[in-house]
């Protein structure tokens, strides 16, 4: 959990903060999955475990469609299943395919949360965040709607 900011340097090696990285010792020496996200314009890692766990749940929706093969060819496009980060230094590298995908430069933003860690430019996340402010509470209340009527959440 967390938001953290850091840098990435020519060859898009970033060094996770220590803070961080004790978060993930118990799976850091695992093999990682980093790929484009879906709604966003950046990259996300995973512990292959959790990753394997989306990957069910992907498959499960799998039919013969146009649909399923475009979101299925988008969702894996420029995956690569087996990022390794250094369990001494919190180290790993992203592939320059998702480093351009994201528009990542020197500043880094993580944001950690769930089963994944979403990987940002520093500047566009800010961007993001500050887009987003006016719609948030609408959609906390969509998400978390409340019948008034009973006080129960649905």
């Amino acid at each position: 959990m967390g938001q953290f900011d850091c840098k990435a340097d020519a060859k898009g090696r970033v060094t996770l903060p220590n803070s961080l990285k004790g978060q993930l010792m118990p799976v850091i020496n695992q093999d990682f999955v980093i790929k484009r996200a879906v709604f966003q314009d950046c990259i996300e890692l995973f512990p292959k475990s959790e990753f394997d766990v989306l990957m069910q749940q992907v498959r499960a929706k799998k039919n013969i469609s146009r649909d399923y093969d475009l979101f299925f060819r988008k969702f894996t496009a420029g995956i690569k299943p087996d990022l390794k980060v250094d369990s001494e230094t919190g180290r790993f590298q992203i592939p320059k395919n998702l480093i351009e995908f994201a528009g990542i430069t020197k500043e880094v933003s993580l944001h950690c949360a769930d089963d994944r860690i979403e990987i940002w430019d520093k500047e566009k996340y800010e961007s993001v965040l500050q887009e987003s402010d006016n719609a948030y509470g609408d959609v906390a209340e969509n998400i978390f709607v409340v019948d008034k009527k009973e006080g129960i959440n649905e």
